[in-house]
């Protein structure tokens, strides 16, 4: 497959361009996450999605050390070619560090932050070090 599909990408100056993570099946934004061309690369080639962590400075597969894997049905570029979407099977139905499905789990009422999704699994359970 030629690589030219990338060069239409309006990476940012570092680099890199958001990537939303949906639910295939029923919309849900899971999260939000950054790529770079090797990530969104590899996430078309392997069908597994694979980020770019900014704080580690490296590519990582979405469920390397969880196993809550992303199985990518779509991608799709926005209008202006600056953000990558990603219509995702969330393996495990957890897509957050935090044990929830969604990373959106905050819903803001009468100016409070409000948790409205249960933990499904601990994180301690999730990720043992």
């Amino acid at each position: 497959m030629s690589e030219t599909w990338l060069n239409k990408v309006n990476w940012a100056d570092d680099g890199l361009v958001p990537a939303i993570a949906q639910d295939a099946a029923n919309g849900r934004v899971l999260m939000v996450a950054w790529m770079n061309r090797e990530a969104l690369k590899r996430t078309v080639l392997s069908g597994e999605a694979v980020y770019w962590s900014r704080s580690r400075k490296k590519l990582w597969k979405k469920g390397e050390e969880s196993g809550h894997i992303q199985r990518v049905v779509e991608v799709r570029l926005d209008c202006d070619s600056d953000v990558v979407l990603l219509q995702v099977e969330q393996q495990g139905g957890i897509a957050c560090h935090t044990g929830r499905a969604s990373c959106f789990f905050n819903r803001l009422e009468g100016g409070q932050w409000l948790e409205t999704d249960a933990v499904i699994k601990n994180p301690d359970d999730i990720y043992r070090k």
